[in-house]
């Protein structure tokens, strides 16, 4: 089970890796970085990714809302929590661009699954459909 310092190295190690961050997107703080940074910032670049993060996590277009389940009288449906195991309702956000791709991948956690990896991947050498199965698999061995 990595650290986040062992996650992050582990990232750097895909193909055409640039920079890798693990992020609170409700806080925007980077809680470990590595390599480079599109814009020479890795605050800065944290903050703007954790928006893209949150929109994409709290917008019921890539975020369906949960079932409607009956109320217990029989009244108006509420809605209810993911069951255990269900997991988040959005695993990555994928930007690309002329010269990379930006992979957030959204990590479960057993308190309020308010982190992500976001791997900076360069457009010629990296491979995109790699990079996300890693990250998939890295998130799940995330220790925080």
């Amino acid at each position: 089970m990595p650290g986040i310092d062992e996650c992050l190295l582990e990232a750097m190690r895909l193909p055409g890796s640039l920079g890798a961050a693990v992020v609170d997107w409700t806080s925007g703080l980077a809680l470990g970085t590595i390599g480079e940074s599109p814009n020479n910032d890795h605050e800065a670049t944290a903050a703007e990714t954790a928006e893209l993060a949150r929109m994409a996590a709290e917008q019921p277009a890539f975020a369906p809302a949960p079932p409607l389940v009956p109320a217990a009288t029989g009244e108006i449906p509420e809605a209810s929590a993911p069951a255990p195991g269900e997991g988040l309702p959005v695993e990555d956000v994928i930007v690309t661009n002329r010269t990379g791709y930006h992979i957030l991948r959204f990590v479960e956690t057993t308190f309020d699954s308010s982190v992500f990896l976001h791997l900076w991947l360069d457009r010629d050498e990296g491979n995109l459909a790699l990079a996300r199965l890693r990250l998939r698999d890295l998130a799940g061995r995330l220790v925080l």
